[in-house]
């Protein structure tokens, strides 16, 4: 017979942890977590760089800095783990199937869910490189746990594909412990990392960085011996005799992560075509009654910082339901993506008090506007890179209140 818990949570990250610890300390009796690692705290022990924690603790942490005060408060509260352990199904009636190597196959029963995933990184068979199969090929979040973990080195001399920001990272950190980085290729016209990133990890190690320019093949037989970069034009095509093969023994892949939400999609919960995430209101409440999501499974995020603080909304919207002390919405306003907008979270407010929107322009704008129908907010600078978080007072969701639909548009400052 299955267990009754008050909230179950899956997923033993920022996200998770935050949302565990929000739903114990707003009434949950019984709240239990559960991970299919053997370590609570998803990516953050293996990033042992700072830059965490300046938002929500105003101190500039590490990765196991700021984690490890999640996994402490939530011992404290008492909180149960289940570690070891993967969720396998989301059954109606929020009955989750979950399997163990201590408790085997067991089920639960959860007056209310959170979902929080976390996301995964993008493989060479996601960016069709074609070449040989050697050794030698990591993605850039793989890479790091090599080192920061396990303490081997991946490679010697390396180019890293991809200049989001944990590949930016890995290409400081493989320069710290005496790799030759040879180059970061993106075949965008501009760094899909943050700027503080493209110049701590790149310009202070002088190591080059291709725009719009793709690695076209990989070399070498037991062990990568060069990849060929090429020039790209529109469309990421690449420009024919461009092309010039560049020596290495390793190649780093940070392509772009992916919510994850094979779960979710069981559920029946629906999901955003341009976020890969659920759909969610400011509570961060699914499309499925009782099942709620946060951080990087509904949206990949920037920062830390803001993962937990959609988990703490969460964890507090999945305990008032569970308790039947969760209002129903008095009214479902969408929020859709307009021009330069790539897309907003949450897509549906209820119009009943403050909200903050958290949305990704389509390319770099500076002086801009961002018009929610009836006001504009103005926008000094936003990069694709960088999530933009605008706060709307009670105030200004007012005068949206009486929409059905509020499109977010991007336009340029008179």
């Amino acid at each position: 017979m299955a267990e009754t818990v008050d909230v179950a949570v899956v997923g033993g990250g920022a996200a998770g942890l935050a949302a565990a610890i929000s739903a114990k300390e707003v009434g949950a009796n019984r709240v239990v977590l559960l991970d299919r690692n053997s370590e609570l705290g998803g990516i953050l022990p293996q990033c042992i760089h700072t830059g965490f924690g300046v938002h929500y603790f105003g101190e500039n942490l590490t990765g196991p800095e700021y984690i490890s005060r999640f996994i402490s408060k939530a011992e404290e509260l008492g909180i149960e783990f289940k570690l070891d352990t993967m969720v396998l199904r989301i059954n109606s009636g929020r009955r989750l199937l979950a399997s163990s190597s201590l408790e085997g196959l067991f089920e639960l029963d959860a007056r209310a869910v959170v979902l929080a995933m976390g996301c995964r990184e993008r493989t060479r068979g996601a960016v069709e490189i074609p070449g040989t199969r050697p050794a030698g090929i990591f993605t850039a979040g793989t890479a790091q746990r090599l080192m920061d973990i396990e303490g081997y080195m991946p490679g010697r001399k390396v180019v890293v594909l991809g200049s989001g920001d944990v590949g930016l990272i890995m290409a400081r950190r493989l320069s710290m412990e005496g790799a030759d980085v040879v180059a970061v290729v993106e075949v965008m016209p501009h760094p899909g990392g943050l700027p503080r990133n493209v110049v701590q990890c790149l310009e202070d190690f002088g190591i080059p960085l291709l725009l719009r320019h793709a690695v076209t093949a990989i070399h070498g037989q037991e062990r990568v011996s060069g990849v060929t970069v090429a020039e790209v034009g529109d469309g990421g095509i690449p420009v024919t005799g461009s092309e010039r093969e560049v020596l290495c023994d390793t190649l780093v892949l940070s392509v772009g992560l992916i919510p994850e939400n094979e779960l979710s999609e069981g559920a029946g919960v629906a999901l955003d075509p341009a976020t890969g995430g659920p759909l969610v209101d400011e509570r961060m409440h699914t499309s499925v009654e009782g099942v709620f999501a946060c951080g990087n499974v509904v949206h990949v995020h920037d920062l830390v910082d803001h993962v937990t603080e959609t988990g703490a909304r969460a964890g507090q919207g999945a305990t008032l339901f569970a308790l039947n002390e969760l209002p129903p919405p008095k009214r479902r306003i969408a929020v859709v993506p307009g021009s330069g907008i790539r897309y907003v979270v949450p897509q549906v407010i209820s119009g009943d008090g403050p909200v903050t929107l958290f949305l990704r322009v389509k390319s770099p704008v500076r002086n801009a506007n961002l018009t929610f129908g009836d006001f504009a907010v103005p926008l000094r600078v936003a990069r694709p890179a960088e999530i933009v978080a605008v706060k709307l007072n009670e105030e200004k969701v007012e005068t949206l209140a009486h929409r059905r639909e509020i499109p977010v548009c991007l336009e340029a400052s008179s």
